[in-house]
Parts: structure tokens; C-alpha cells; sequence
């Protein structure tokens, strides 16, 4: 199996370049987290996590969760603290991974995240089906791993479970059929999706205005048009 490309190695600094992202919502609300200036290290920005977290507030009471690549934990601790029940974050930098472990025991209640140090691609092959109500993947840009992580990806996330996926504009990727599109937004920088499984068989309804597509092609940047849930 192919293993996924890591980022450049190197230390982490907090270099003029580095910086730091806080929680936005929930019971740790403005918790910062911090953005060491690692190559490929690019946090969700606060706008998309607002936006995201909206749709996603009906199911996430409870969810089990999933956060791929996890670099500063921006999404996997902004889910817990805004009631997710459990979530792994996978990172395969070891500095970024004690970085997260270390974030996890000062946060009250931190236990209930999971911090794995490992390569995704073979993480995912050792991980049950249905394991997860909602995984993310926003992977370094650069290496293009799409394509490579979706459908294992997929399988870990239970028949009605939910998928974010972030890429840049021009970016293009398929999801395997049983997906459907649920809300997409896009910034300068990204397009962000979230998507929900479902039967194979069951009928498509009519995309709605401002949603994603199943297969989410190439498509060109555009002034911040981000959806609003």
C-alpha cells in the first residue's frame, strides 16, 4: 500500500509564522490551539469552522468523530466541544501529535479525544466499517490525497453517517455512489463540502441551491461565497 506523503520534516518553531487558532463555540469556547509553522499545516479558518459547525449541529450531540489529518486539532476538538461524544485525531508528525496530546490534558474533560500517531492511509486499513458517525478529511493540499483516502475513508463511517471533505478550487474528486452532497461553501482560498451517506438504491433528490454535487470537479476561485446554514 502506498503510503501518504507527510510533510516536510522539521521542528516545530513558533517562528513570526506561526500562530494559533482558538475553538469557536461549546463548552471551550476560545481555547486557542496552536499553528506551528510546519509546511502544509493550514487550519480550517474560523469563517468555514462557524459555517460547518452550523449544518452540522443537529447530528453532532453524542457522534462519534473522526478528524484525519488533525494538525492543530481545529476540527476535531471544536466538534467536542460542541458535543461530540468521542473523535480520533490521526497525525502522522510526531511533534503535531504530542502537541495535540498535550491540548487534550489541559482541556477539561479531554479524555474523550483520542490522539493517533499514524500514517492515514494505513490507519484507515486497521479501522472497523461503521466505526464513525462523521469523519473529516483536509489533508496538505499539495499531495493530493483525494482520490487515494475516500473511499477507505468512506467505508469507516456508518451507512447514515456524515463526510466533510476540504480542497482547493481546483481540486476534483469522486465520492463512491452511496454519497450524497449536503452543503457546500466556498472562500478565496477553499471549497468545503459535507456530504451524507445513503442507500445505494435510494432515489436522488434535487440538489439545493448551493449544494455540492457527489463528484465535486475542478471548478474556478470566486469572491467569498461561503453557504450559510
Amino acid at each position: 500500500m502506498n503510503k501518504a506523503p507527510r510533510r516536510p520534516p522539521g521542528p516545530v518553531t513558533t517562528s513570526a509564522n506561526a500562530g494559533k487558532v482558538r475553538i469557536i463555540g461549546g463548552r471551550w469556547r476560545g481555547t486557542r490551539l496552536s499553528v506551528p509553522d510546519i509546511a502544509g499545516l493550514r487550519p480550517t479558518s474560523d469563517r468555514v469552522r462557524e459555517t460547518l459547525f452550523n449544518w452540522l449541529m443537529p447530528m453532532l450531540p453524542g457522534a462519534r468523530v473522526l478528524d484525519l489529518f488533525a494538525g492543530s486539532g481545529a476540527l476535531g476538538f471544536e466538534a467536542l466541544s460542541r458535543g461530540a461524544g468521542s473523535a480520533v485525531l490521526v497525525e502522522r508528525d510526531p511533534a503535531l501529535a504530542a502537541a495535540l496530546r498535550a491540548t487534550a490534558a489541559r482541556l477539561p474533560g479531554g479524555e474523550v479525544a483520542t490522539i493517533a500517531q499514524a500514517d492515514a492511509q494505513a490507519w484507515l486499513a486497521s479501522q472497523a466499517e461503521g466505526a464513525f458517525d462523521l469523519a473529516f478529511l483536509d489533508p496538505p493540499f499539495a499531495a493530493g490525497l483525494w482520490d487515494a483516502l475516500l473511499p477507505a475513508l468512506a467505508r469507516v463511517v456508518k451507512p447514515d453517517g456524515w463526510l466533510y471533505v476540504e480542497a482547493p478550487h481546483e481540486a476534483a474528486f469522486a465520492l463512491p455512489a452511496d454519497w450524497r452532497p449536503h452543503r457546500e461553501g466556498r472562500t478565496r482560498e477553499v471549497r468545503y463540502a459535507l456530504y451524507r451517506r445513503v442507500p445505494a438504491d435510494a432515489p436522488a433528490a434535487p440538489p439545493a441551491a448551493g449544494s455540492a454535487t457527489a463528484t465535486l470537479p475542478a471548478a474556478p476561485a470566486s469572491p467569498d461565497s461561503g453557504a450559510h446554514a
